[in-house]
């Protein structure tokens, strides 16, 4: 499937600011599953672009406004090729059994420990531990966890914010799919499933068919033992497949958003995002 994405930020403040320094994860990432064959970013007012990749390899675009300016436009458009995931061959491909192994893990130990809005307490613990008690299997387990999410949580765009800890969305049993996120690795953690969390879009076909398409999008990828990573997403209950477009990957949406910057002067402004994705080979 070939995909293209665009993605508008605008920033207008209400007096004009400077010195502003900004990050961006807007790039998607080129593996297994899906190539990104061209990516264009522009920033406005001009800046001078540069890139790192981060210590979860994202790549990282950084730019910098000395001067007074009164808004700010980030805009990107790339064009990826997704391939279908392969279905797993057995039903239970990975046990629980084999867990403890992971701590040990590079790829695997930042994704078991708590992070800045997943917590693994004993509320998570308990509700995890009920919601998978009848499974041996990791796979299946996760699987349970998504389902409860998906059933048990609405999805209200106006309930949370960008900064809202997963146990508020525990309590409140609504948000969207940043938060839904957030629980699943939450509840995957304090099961000791190594659980991360992925920025990216969604391709939904028809408009309104999925929740979070058309618009920036987050899931999670659990780790199978002897398999590697799979993702899966709650808010729309369903393994990521090849209409799924990955940006990046963080413990949390703290490591992994959009744009991120700072500035010096007047803190009221208003903020308006855009995203469309496109089929290109329909």
């Amino acid at each position: 499937m070939k995909l293209q994405v665009s993605h508008r930020t605008r920033y207008e403040y209400a007096g004009p600011v400077r010195e502003s320094f900004n990050e961006v994860r807007l790039r998607p990432v080129t593996n297994e599953h899906q190539t990104c064959e061209s990516f264009h970013l522009d920033v406005q007012p001009a800046a001078r672009i540069s890139q790192y990749s981060d210590f979860h390899k994202n790549t990282v675009h950084f730019f910098e406004l000395p001067e007074s300016h009164q808004s700010l436009l980030v805009e990107s458009k790339a064009v990826i090729s997704t391939a279908s995931i392969a279905p797993l061959l057995v039903a239970t491909p990975s046990p629980m059994s084999a867990l403890p192994d992971c701590v040990r893990m590079d790829r695997c130990f930042d994704f078991l420990q708590e992070s800045t809005f997943v917590e693994r307490s004993p509320e998570a613990w308990r509700l995890a531990l009920d919601l998978t008690h009848d499974h041996a299997d990791v796979w299946q387990a996760a699987q349970s966890i998504m389902r409860y999410i998906h059933k048990e949580f609405a999805y209200t765009p106006s309930a949370t914010g960008v900064h809202t800890h997963m146990r508020d969305v525990l309590r409140d049993r609504k948000g969207v799919c940043q938060d839904f996120a957030h629980v699943m690795c939450g509840l995957c953690r304090a099961l000791q499933i190594p659980a991360l969390y992925v920025s990216g879009y969604l391709y939904n076909g028809p408009r309104d068919q999925l929740l979070g398409a058309q618009a920036s999008h987050a899931w999670c990828e659990v780790f199978l033992p002897g398999l590697g990573w799979r993702g899966l997403d709650p808010t729309n209950n369903q393994p990521a497949d090849e209409r799924y477009i990955k940006l990046a990957v963080g413990r949390d949406y703290a490591d992994v958003p959009p744009v991120r910057g700072h500035y010096k002067g007047n803190t009221q402004r208003t903020m308006d995002v855009e995203v469309f994705v496109e089929r290109l080979d329909a």
